[in-house]
């Protein structure tokens, strides 16, 4: 494998991740933005606790408005808090929730299986099998301990 063969997996996996994830409330139509710009907002949130929306922008390369976006919608879903930043109070900080909200739980509980199953054009129980395995040996050794 090359590393173009390992960009292209990686963005084949992510459609698989974003098939995986259950609607929100109120259907996908009802949101702005995609499931992924509110995952990296999430995932940059849990390694950068209190930080500002702008930090947030400059770290994913994300544009301010987007970051806002997923933060709104991380907040409706009691995900994420807001707060003054005590220094400015013209900024707002955001930190993860202490406790796991209804929607984070229903996110983190939904299957990859019949995503998975449709990616690869097949319900071949051995095949779906061998494959989960190989994404949980990929997770355990690439993925950052926050992150899981």
């Amino acid at each position: 494998m090359n590393g173009v063969e390992l960009f292209l997996l990686g963005r084949t996996l992510m459609k698989i991740g974003e098939e995986a994830l259950p609607e929100p409330p109120g259907g996908a139509a009802r949101y702005a933005g995609s499931a992924r710009l509110v995952l990296i907002v999430a995932s940059d949130i849990a390694v950068h606790p209190d930080t500002a929306v702008g930090e947030i922008a400059a770290r994913t390369g994300l544009p301010q408005s987007q970051v806002s976006l997923a933060i709104a919608r991380l907040k409706e879903a009691g995900s994420v808090q807001t707060s003054p930043d005590p220094v400015d109070r013209r900024r707002v900080l955001v930190r993860q929730s202490p406790e796991m909200s209804p929607r984070v739980a229903q996110v983190r509980a939904a299957g990859i299986e019949d995503a998975l199953a449709g990616a690869m054009g097949s319900g071949d129980p051995q095949r779906l099998t061998e494959v989960v395995e190989g994404l949980e040996v990929l997770a355990r050794n690439l993925m950052p301990q926050s992150a899981t």
